[in-house]
């Protein structure tokens, strides 16, 4: 399907990798569940110290009732002194009497689903709540019905669970005979109370906490209490699923605005590419690029580029047509003139006939050799500019220079040159030296041949806000016609004296290549009806970065 492009593709994935990231990073790492860990083993620990004071304080049971002396758990929770008397009580002498702790051990255990251990000393079993008999009862952890989950759940939550356990040790159940093989027991049973995180064969998290078991300063056994494999488990992977229920629907959001924001980019970029090709594969047929223009962001920049781009290829196109034509019709003229000279002259017998045919032959040769110099010129012209570096340039110092060069030719025809520039001033302009001197001397070349004998050519360099002014004024008989058809190519009202075929007609049109390829202008005007004519040269000035 044409809609799923490429690019439209990246952005989709992209951007629901970037949500996958984040989810993953969620249930890999989140701080609630470090903290779910930290809280239950508070919990324990209370709940570890109450239990092993209650069994301190010697409770007695009737039934399933707990009977416990406030005044004495206190006593002995606080770590008050006792009376010399209370030596003499019997109930102080406290071997850990299994059938009295574990009727109270399984009514304090039962509604919380943790089982309960209790150690001597010495490390050995004496109550575990998970076999407690009492009365025909059994006190166990009831276990939780296996989870009607499909395998992949499954297998999505052992994988999350191992990942996220991956760093605790494995559980492992030692003998009656063995409890100080349990680290936390061994602490517990000198006097440190401790706590122990693992996880079971399945991966499963099992929170240990051990409290010693104090009567009269004197530790008698320790308290074992751990959380049913799983327990904290379910209550993470709840969370967890809770999370990707909402990244599923923000996956779900994250590709509608993708494929959203993919077509906005694809489908105008591709309708882009389409013109363009139609544009190189139909270049007599002028091809409209489409117009994003409005859009005001990279498309549309892109489309009013593009577009640019095709209709000066097309101008160009119809530039070099006719300009092949023009050169067509200019090589003509003196090659026919030419080929009539040498078809005469191999038929004349009169000497001074075939000098002036010679002579013809001679004239039309250098016509036709300035023909070819001045089209290779212009032809050349756009490719020399666009390899050279524009720099900086002096522009009242180059016009001065000029107007000296041409003052030599200017006296050979009683023609007089006058400056006028500010003296204090100085005009830059980013460019191309050697180009602009060939557009001034080419108007300073004209200004001498139409002016008379004895007049004046006037030069004044000036400044309007961001551009530079020149203009030349001659004396001569002014523009006739249209001001804008002189810089046709080939184009040429050459006066008399200059005699015919001697310039081919491309000066102008070359001075106007130039000064727009500086982002400048070129104007001609007559002063008055037959009074002489005005070049204005208009340049913008250097930037003072460029400077």
């Amino acid at each position: 399907m044409t809609f799923f492009s490429s690019l439209t593709r990246r952005i989709v994935f992209l951007n629901l990798a970037a949500l996958a990231t984040l989810v993953i990073g969620v249930l890999l790492l989140n701080q609630w569940r470090a903290g779910l860990i930290d809280a239950r083993i508070q919990s324990l620990r209370i709940q570890g110290e109450i239990i092993s004071a209650a069994i301190a304080a010697s409770a007695t049971i009737d039934s399933d009732i707990i009977l416990v002396n406030p005044d004495r758990l206190l006593e002995f929770q606080t770590g008050s002194p006792l009376s010399p008397f209370s030596f003499f009580d019997p109930s102080l002498e406290f071997p850990i009497n299994p059938e009295r702790v574990a009727p109270l051990l399984g009514n304090l255990i039962t509604p919380t689903s943790t089982r309960a251990r209790i150690y001597d000393k010495d490390g050995l079993l004496i109550v575990d709540s998970d076999n407690i008999y009492l009365k025909g009862k059994v006190f166990s952890v009831a276990k939780k019905p296996d989870s009607d989950d499909n395998l992949l759940v499954k297998w999505w939550k052992n994988f999350i669970s191992k990942m996220s356990n991956s760093r605790y040790s494995i559980y492992r159940e030692y003998a009656p005979d063995e409890g100080k093989k349990y680290p936390e027991v061994a602490s517990a049973i000198v006097g440190a109370p401790a706590e122990v995180v693992r996880v079971d064969e399945h991966g499963k998290l099992i929170i240990s906490v051990a409290v010693p078991i104090k009567r009269l300063h004197a530790i008698v056994g320790v308290l074992l209490l751990s959380t049913t494999p799983g327990d904290i488990d379910a209550i993470i992977a709840a969370e967890r699923m809770g999370v990707v229920r909402i990244a599923l629907i923000a996956a779900l959001v994250t590709s509608i605005l993708s494929l959203i924001l993919a077509s906005t980019i694809a489908g105008p970029i591709r309708r882009l590419s389409a013109a363009a090709k139609n544009a190189q594969k139909s270049l007599n047929n002028r091809s409209e690029i489409p117009d994003f223009t409005y859009r005001g962001d990279e498309i549309g920049d892109l489309s009013g580029s593009l577009r640019s781009l095709v209709d000066a290829l097309y101008n160009r196109i119809e530039a070099i047509e006719r300009f092949a034509a023009d050169v067509a019709h200019e090589l003509k003229n003196p090659l026919t003139s030419l080929r009539s000279a040498v078809e005469t002259l191999s038929v004349t017998k009169n000497e001074e006939d075939q000098k002036r045919l010679a002579d013809i032959i001679l004239h039309d040769v250098k016509r036709l050799d300035r023909l070819i110099s001045d089209i290779s010129n212009i032809s050349r012209l756009d490719a020399e500019l666009a390899r050279q570096s524009a720099k900086k340039v002096n522009i009242k110092q180059l016009v001065e220079t000029m107007v000296n060069i041409q003052q030599e030719l200017a006296k050979s025809q009683n023609v007089k040159f006058i400056f006028k520039a500010p003296k204090k001033m100085e005009f830059f302009v980013l460019g191309y030296d050697s180009r602009l001197a060939q557009v001034i001397g080419n108007l300073f070349e004209n200004a001498i041949s139409f002016s008379p004998k004895g007049g004046k050519i006037i030069v004044e360099l000036s400044e309007s806000g961001n551009n530079i002014i020149i203009k030349i004024e001659d004396e001569g008989p002014g523009i006739i016609g249209d001001k804008k058809e002189i810089f046709n190519r080939f184009y040429t009202d050459r006066p008399q004296k200059d005699g015919f075929g001697n310039h081919s007609g491309l000066g102008l049109a070359i001075s106007k290549q130039i000064i727009n390829a500086h982002k400048g202008e070129i104007i001609a005007d007559n002063k008055r009806e037959g009074t002489g004519a005005i070049f204005t040269i208009i340049l913008p000035k250097a930037s003072n970065a460029s400077i």
